[in-house]
């Protein structure tokens, strides 16, 4: 991967940007995405956000190296502690747990007040993102998955509005497998919740075994619930 070919995922992330956007990256580790968004004209400028000083040199490094440092400038910080509210029209996050996502939109939304598109890819837990986009008005505007080096990844892209636009009444499913996701069924998609049952009823499996407690009954019927709710959808 390098500025002139993201991976898949990457460039699934880059195709949901508006086109001549202002964006910020945060994680952006060597900045590949803002360097290629605006490369290929498809962002006039972007931050790259970077909290640990290692990525963020070398961030540096390559959009020095790429002549883009009047474009693309590779910023120091936490989370969107990085931009300023309304500098940017397209916020990307990708490739951290969606619990973490959630927390960095958290923790930064009052540099949100220009209401920038969010797209959003967690490597686990999108569920964290679509509650927390929920809770604070933000309206879930599409979806993706998609399958590289055998890893699945959820794409989600978020503009402000009406949260509920796109749910169903059925919107504690619909958190956890994505309204847009539930509805297409992809091989894709299908894939990835075959193997959340199998890993989960391996664990239940386990948990038969083990000393019954408190914590572990809740946990078991938070389990046998998901499994049901997984199985009626993928079987339906």
């Amino acid at each position: 991967m390098n500025i002139q070919q993201l991976s898949k995922r990457l460039e699934t992330v880059v195709s949901y940007i508006p086109k001549q956007s202002r964006i910020a990256d945060i994680g952006s580790d060597h900045a590949y995405l803002p360097c290629y968004a605006v490369n290929k004209g498809i962002a006039s400028s972007a931050v790259a956000g970077e909290v640990v000083k290692g990525p963020y040199l070398s961030a540096k490094k390559q959009v020095e190296e790429a002549e883009l440092t009047k474009e693309v400038e590779v910023r120091l910080g936490n989370g969107l502690e990085v931009i300023t509210p309304g500098e940017v029209d397209c916020i990307t996050i990708a490739g951290m747990g969606g619990t973490l996502i959630a927390s960095i939109l958290e923790e930064g939304k009052h540099k949100l007040t220009n209401e920038p598109r969010l797209i959003l890819q967690p490597n686990v837990s999108a569920k964290s993102i679509r509650t927390w986009l929920m809770d604070n008005e933000w309206d879930l505007i599409a979806e993706e998955i998609v399958e590289e080096d055998d890893k699945l990844y959820e794409i989600l892209v978020a503009e402000k509005g009406d949260p509920r636009n796109h749910y169903s009444r059925e919107v504690e499913k619909e958190l956890l497998l994505g309204p847009f996701l539930m509805n297409e069924k992809s091989p894709v998609f299908l894939k990835k919740w075959n193997q959340e049952l199998r890993q989960w009823k391996n664990i239940l499996n386990n948990m038969e075994k083990a000393e019954k407690t408190e914590a572990l009954e809740d946990r078991k019927s938070e389990l046998i619930g998901k499994i049901k709710v997984v199985e009626e959808v993928i079987h339906s």
